[in-house]
């Protein structure tokens, strides 16, 4: 789940051919998400993810949690719902 994002800003010194130190800075940005597995928080550079799952729509899991194990448990319960009876009171 996406939390919010914010920008970092990070300075370097570049030396010219001359020896002179130039400074400059460059700004990213990042995603701060929350993993759907163990409810951690982590963030993940913005720039290195499509920009289409930057958003609450797509399940996130962190660098900790098993990805492939996740969505599998996720596949199941998909399945269960599907395979309920008619005449279960539960919604759609």
């Amino acid at each position: 789940m996406l939390i919010k994002t914010k920008k970092v800003t990070t300075t370097h010194t570049r030396n010219s051919k001359l020896k002179n130190a130039h400074p400059y800075s460059r700004v990213k940005t990042v995603a701060v998400l929350q993993c759907d597995n163990c409810q951690s928080l982590f963030e993940r550079d913005q720039g290195r993810m499509d920009r289409r799952r930057v958003s609450t729509e797509y399940l996130h899991v962190c660098s900790q949690c098993n990805p492939k194990q996740f969505a599998q448990k996720k596949g199941i319960e998909r399945r269960q719902f599907w395979n309920t009876s008619v005449d279960s009171d539960t919604k759609i």
